[in-house]
């Protein structure tokens, strides 16, 4: 199983470079994994306590979990990948079963951030953006895809994302192998990227 990292910002368009990929692979060889599933269960929290989570911070992902479950697919068994609702904020009770495949992406803005899981992957790639653009597309996403008001989201941009992106993501960069600028379509990265993991899955 070849194991692929895909970090950077948050609206920095990782989730363009992963369909990128997975659309010119074999049908059934690529699974993806997402960290924002294994946000940490916040269940005994009232839904006010939850709001004020700070969901940028390395500490509100389960870490462990999201370990144990690469480590069981690397076994060939399938994983219940959490589902996580971004308006309870919290996880809900349903679970996607998750299959192994030759190629399992995983892709977070905080997932090179923690060395247990780095040392899994086989390729870490890191997209990057211009922060500008990046707040842009996280303005559209939260209003239409997560309820989220202006205010709320230039809030959590201001007080949260900003500087947890300031500390914890942008010097995680060191770690790739591969840094995708993504201000504008780039295929001669995401070209590499495909023949590196077709050689490896032609093994």
């Amino acid at each position: 199983m070849l194991i692929i990292g895909i970090a950077g910002g948050t609206g920095c368009g990782k989730t363009t470079v992963v369909n990128q990929i997975i659309n010119e692979l074999p049908e059934n060889e690529v699974g993806v994994i997402s960290q924002d599933s294994y946000y940490q269960d916040t269940s005994h929290l009232s839904y006010d306590e939850r709001t004020k989570i700070n969901f940028d911070h390395p500490r509100a992902i389960d870490f462990g979990l999201l370990v144990q479950h690469l480590k069981e697919l690397k076994e060939n068994k399938p994983v219940h990948q959490p589902v996580y609702s971004f308006v309870k904020h919290n996880r809900t009770q349903d679970t996607i079963l998750t299959h192994p495949r030759k190629v399992m992406i995983v892709e977070g803005i905080l997932i090179l951030t923690n060395k247990e899981l780095r040392d899994m992957f086989d390729i870490k790639i890191f997209v990057h953006a211009d922060s500008d653009e990046r707040l842009i597309r996280r303005i559209k996403r939260d209003i239409n895809e997560r309820g989220r008001d202006i205010e709320e989201v230039l809030t959590r941009y201001q007080t949260t994302l900003k500087p947890m992106h300031q500390q914890f993501i942008e010097p995680t960069k060191e770690y790739a192998d591969i840094i995708i600028p993504n201000n504008k379509y780039n295929t001669v990265a995401v070209d590499i990227v495909r023949t590196i993991i077709n050689e490896r899955i032609s093994l």
